[in-house]
């Protein structure tokens, strides 16, 4: 990777190597563009087969929130941040509070929260040493974000299904969800209670035999989540499983999920995905209901505002697909031509943050 010129062609303004060899942190902490605002974005920990693929999971990540608060109207600029390591085994609280501290010498530029591998725990471990936090517990603190990102990602299959049918009834629908984390989770019980016949997949057979007897849910192999035969495709694990090899494998009219980056290529696989006449909801304007949860806690959290932004996932959804179809476009491109128009006006006003936020209730 050249890593300079990756980071002009992507649009970034700092990338941060973070190392304490003690507690064995090795983290990456990217901020792509805090035009609207301080970049906000989680923290990611996974067992990356390389630097350079964590690396690129940053990049591309913080990109994608930059997109996913433009498209969105959250005032918060785009960052992400990856640990490298397994979450099932080496967590401790001072690697997270080694990381909050890098966090912090940021001085507000980058505010963190949940993501893949991290939980509100390991927020609260952070906050010991930061107040650049969101999702924490306790009183004035949003915890966990997967019931409102989930609440959004079922607002914009809603929205894709109306596209696709003329109803956003779910009732009757085959729908196969990749993943049984969190967001799944509660994404699932939203398709179980709309009437829809759900399957479920997870490289951990146990949670997703779990998921499945909660729900009533039908369990598939990992193997068999591409070719499974159904009305919509939703994957909700890691991202780049839309790609050469899966594209031709799909049987589905739609794909919408909350999982980040599904895109391998984005152009090449967006495009493919257009050839088939699959209905692709952009993953950053889906899953965007995390990001408003997590935003609100900078302002002052209120759960019934947050819900009513997340159920207005449904009429951006409506918007992208309205203007992919006016230009006869794929879905990605309206949704990151929505997103850079919002972006370049109030670039114009303020350019790039610099100064630190005040979360409220810190």
């Amino acid at each position: 990777m050249q890593i300079f010129d990756t980071l002009s062609s992507m649009g970034h303004e700092q990338v941060v190597l973070c190392s304490d060899p003690i507690t064995g942190l090795r983290a990456i902490l990217a901020i792509h563009d805090t035009s609207l605002g301080p970049a906000l974005g989680g923290t990611r920990m996974w067992k990356y087969e390389s630097d350079e693929a964590a690396i690129t999971d940053a990049l591309r990540l913080s990109r994608g929130m930059t997109y996913k608060s433009a498209v969105s109207g959250v005032n918060l600029g785009g960052g992400k941040a990856v640990i490298i390591g397994d979450s099932r085994t080496d967590k401790s609280e001072p690697l997270f509070r080694a990381y909050g501290r890098m966090v912090d010498s940021l001085r507000g530029k980058y505010i963190t929260a949940e993501d893949v591998g991290t939980s509100v725990r390991d927020m609260e471990w952070i906050r010991m040493e930061t107040k650049f936090v969101t999702g924490v517990g306790g009183p004035g603190g949003s915890g966990d974000p997967s019931p409102v990102t989930a609440f959004g990602v079922y607002s914009g299959m809603r929205a894709s299904a109306k596209t696709a049918w003329g109803s956003d009834s779910l009732s009757g629908k085959k729908v196969v969800v990749q993943g049984a984390g969190n967001v799944a989770s509660y994404l699932v019980e939203h398709l179980v209670k709309d009437g829809a016949k759900v399957f479920v997949s997870d490289i951990y057979a146990e949670k997703a035999a779990a998921l499945a007897a909660r729900t009533g849910a039908e369990v598939i192999s990992p193997d068999d989540v591409f070719g499974h035969d159904c009305d919509i495709f939703s994957p909700n694990a890691l991202g780049a499983i839309i790609n050469d090899d899966t594209i031709p494998a799909l049987k589905c009219a739609i794909v919408c999920g909350g999982a980040n980056n599904q895109l391998k290529d984005e152009k090449k696989h967006g495009e493919a995905l257009k050839a088939r006449s699959i209905l692709y909801a952009p993953d950053y304007v889906v899953n965007s209901g995390g990001l408003m949860n997590v935003a609100s806690e900078v302002e002052g959290y209120d759960r019934d505002k947050v819900m009513r932004q997340a159920e207005g996932v449904y009429d951006i959804t409506m918007d992208v697909f309205a203007l992919a179809s006016k230009k006869d476009i794929p879905t990605f491109e309206a949704s990151n031509a929505l997103a850079e128009e919002r972006l370049r006006k109030v670039r114009h006003v303020h350019g790039s943050y610099n100064g630190s936020p005040t979360i409220r209730g810190v």
